[in-house]
């Protein structure tokens, strides 16, 4: 039996949209039901999204009370769009693979729904990080950034001091979150920021 393998400090923890992957939410969506995205935020449900992303709702119950007003949306036509707009962001394919092979340990930290399975079918992400900590299921399910509790959860499930915890995220409330927690932290910008912010911190790659 092969011994386990072991992985260099710091636990790496990285949100996954407009992070890893370019979130349609803000110019995708919007086009596909023909709104601004000032439109979209007023006439959508206030309460459906982040219910789905804490995993209470299933994809169906989304669907069907997406809008406010009850509009039927076409749901093959939504998913459709969604999975043909996830790629990644520029540059940050080949980091986390020079990152992983380098024998940092990757992880998940994501605010989103089980479409994220629709992001691993199209882009194989695990070929990098693992899906530990997303919202919708698992020990983070329910719990959100830039919330404690979801700092706190994830602290107690890595089994790490929270100084051997590195954070990458593109929201400023996150990082102001994970550093409150104990965390360190890099508020991502773009791939060549990012690659000097972690060589800034010790890591090689």
């Amino acid at each position: 039996m092969s011994a386990p393998q072991q992985h260099r400090d710091p636990l790496l923890l990285f949100d996954i949209m407009d992070t890893i992957v370019r979130d349609p939410f803000y110019e995708r969506m919007p086009a596909h039901f023909g709104l601004a995205f000032e439109e979209l935020l007023e006439q959508k449900h206030p309460d459906m999204w982040v219910r789905f992303e804490h995993g209470e709702i299933s994809e169906d119950e989304l669907i069907d009370n997406f809008f406010k007003d009850g509009r039927v949306v076409d749901k093959d036509g939504l998913v459709h769009m969604m999975r043909d707009s996830y790629e990644y962001i520029d540059g940050i394919e080949d980091i986390l693979c020079r990152l992983n092979a380098s024998g940092y340990e990757i992880r998940a930290f994501s605010n989103y729904p089980v479409w994220y399975q629709y992001i691993e079918e199209k882009l194989q992400v695990s070929k990098y990080l693992q899906w530990t900590y997303v919202s919708c299921e698992g020990p983070l399910k329910g719990k959100r950034k830039p919330k404690a509790e979801s700092f706190e959860c994830v602290i107690k499930h890595s089994r790490r001091n929270p100084r051997d915890l590195l954070f990458v995220d593109d929201r400023d409330p996150n990082i102001v979150a994970a550093m409150d927690a104990g965390l360190q932290a890099i508020h991502f910008k773009n791939a060549s920021q990012l690659e000097r912010d972690l060589k800034s911190k010790g890591l090689t790659f």
